[in-house]
């Protein structure tokens, strides 16, 4: 495909109100959506990486991606006709206190692409150096955490999470000083580049800063902006139309972290610069999956001690960031009703879907009983007394067969350890333990899975949809991370195989569909991450 055939538009720029400065230089900017910049030329751009499945969506050809003008372009080197690059301006709630303006510090967008079906979809180059919003920082990623998002990106997409997704990953040929553990040791390391892919990279701080700079006509000029562009048939079919756009953010929020939780996901640094308005999962920094069910986990060190954005905190700090998001907007209403009803839809869905999920994950009808409600809550409780891998059980369940004859004493060993006895990471102990326990439950659950659907094919299918194989655990992209910052990307392209069939049994998956090693407990990377790039 050659350049001239990708259409670049520049709709968010032409709209809306830019930041006057031309310099980029680090500053505090008022009454504007972004500020105008362009990528820093690196060294050498070099494409380690592209997600076919992506590619093949964008309507982009293997051929112009694997082309040196592709990598200059991923790379930040060259600009294409209609792209008018620019970093965005907002603000954001860090760790629950207003932290005043942040914005791209290392992220420039270079446009909205229009694909051949008609859809706009904006580029962003993160790493691609400094902005107006870097603060302190050089606005340059490195191989490690580069090749995270990336891979992050595409597997949240084929588990069907709403998220951003990555297009490509391009090493600089640089070196980046970074101190990973902030304990005044900084190394250099491999330079890198995501091309993330999103309708939009709007998020809650964009509405933030205006409201913070106290810009009414401003802030009314970039919601009806995001509404026309990305919320058209709320305009054909709501009359209070800004209560009907805050209360549809409100539920695409709630889905969003309803498939976290189904998937084991956490996200590590949930402020509200971090929540895109479209309801994505954005910006994939210390994030991990619970290799085993802990709710009070969190991957994120800057958080190991509040444990603010732990896995079981997810649903009720989204609710937060949602209120401040209402804050911020109030000067578009008359009164405070319309925003407390999008709230309380937030809630409602929360309730209404996490439970269904949690339903589904067990292979059990949504019907009200009592005995469901029951059967998940005692679920919960035997996951907190051991170490239980939860992508490994719910997967391993399915494989049950029922009905199942759990009266004899041996049934622990001839029956139920076969199925589950992989999940645990001390299978003995817990059984000592809490065996009697676990076959009450197991009883209950039997019964209730033999009551709604007794055919065990038609059960364990609608179970695989909804449990997967394959999640990028924090030990398994590091071990990818390991052998790319010495020149091989096998790994990272198994990987990237792997990752977009996560509920299907294929025996190239089987190697990550094990619990955490110990090498992995403790080791940086495998178990919590910094902030740090």
């Amino acid at each position: 495909m050659a350049s001239a055939n990708l259409i670049f538009r520049s709709d968010f720029v032409n709209e809306l109100p830019g930041d006057p400065v031309e310099e980029n230089r680090s500053r505090q900017v008022r009454g504007a959506c972004y500020s105008r910049v362009n990528p820093t030329p690196v060294s050498s751009p070099k494409l380690i990486s592209f997600s076919k499945p992506l590619a093949q969506q964008l309507g982009l050809s293997e051929s112009w991606l694997q082309s040196p003008q592709a990598e200059r372009v991923l790379g930040g080197n060259e600009i294409l006709p209609g792209m008018v690059p620019y970093a965005m301006c907002y603000g954001g709630h860090q760790f629950g206190n207003w932290a005043g303006q942040l914005g791209d510090g290392r992220a420039i967008n270079l446009g909205e692409y229009l694909a051949p079906n008609g859809q706009g979809w904006t580029w962003q180059l993160k790493g691609a150096g400094k902005t107006p919003y870097s603060r302190f920082g050089d606005g340059l990623a490195v191989l490690r955490s580069s090749l995270r998002e990336y891979l992050c990106s595409e597997a949240m997409f084929h588990l069907g999470v709403p998220t951003t997704r990555a297009l490509s990953l391009i090493g600089t040929g640089e070196l980046v000083t970074r101190d990973m553990f902030y304990d005044g040791n900084p190394q250099r390391e491999p330079g890198a580049i995501v091309c993330r892919i999103a309708p939009s990279f709007l998020r809650f701080g964009n509405y933030e800063i205006l409201a913070a700079q106290k810009n009414d006509v401003l802030l009314k000029q970039l919601v009806d902006y995001t509404i026309s562009r990305f919320f058209p048939d709320l305009q054909k079919r709501s009359p209070n139309l800004y209560e009907s756009w805050f209360t549809e953010v409100a539920i695409r929020t709630a889905r969003m972290v309803i498939h976290w939780m189904r998937v084991g996901f956490v996200h590590g640094v949930m402020n509200t610069d971090n929540m895109s308005i479209l309801g994505l999962t954005i910006d994939y920094g210390p994030y991990g999956w619970i290799d085993h069910y802990a709710p009070d986990w969190t991957p994120n060190t800057t958080d190991a001690e509040g444990r603010r954005y732990s896995f079981g905190n997810q649903p009720q700090i989204a609710q937060w960031n949602l209120i401040q998001l209402a804050n911020s907007i109030y000067p578009l209403f008359s009164d405070v009703d319309p925003l407390q009803r999008g709230l309380d839809t937030y809630v409602e869905t929360i309730e209404l879907e996490y439970r269904s999920m949690q339903l589904s994950k067990l292979g059990l009808k949504e019907d009200g009983r009592q005995e469901k409600k029951e059967c998940i809550a005692e679920l919960e409780r035997l996951f907190s007394l051991g170490e239980i891998d939860m992508t490994i059980f719910f997967r391993r369940l399915g494989d049950i067969p029922i009905p199942m004859d759990l009266q004899a004493p041996s049934c622990l060993s001839e029956h139920v350890q076969n199925w589950l006895a992989p999940a645990f990471y001390d299978w003995d102990a817990f059984i000592g333990a809490h065996g009697d326990r676990l076959i009450h439950w197991l009883k209950s659950y039997i019964k209730l899975a033999d009551g709604d659907e007794p055919d065990r094919v038609r059960r364990k299918g609608s179970m695989n949809r909804v449990n997967p194989k394959m999640v990028v655990r924090n030990y398994i992209a590091q071990q990818a991370i390991d052998a790319a910052e010495n020149g091989d990307f096998t790994e990272l392209e198994n990987l990237m195989k792997a990752i977009q069939r996560p509920y299907d049994d294929l025996p190239e998956s089987d190697q990550y569909f094990a619990k955490r090693p110990d090498w992995a407990r403790t080791r940086a990377g495998c178990s919590m991450l910094s902030c740090s790039s």
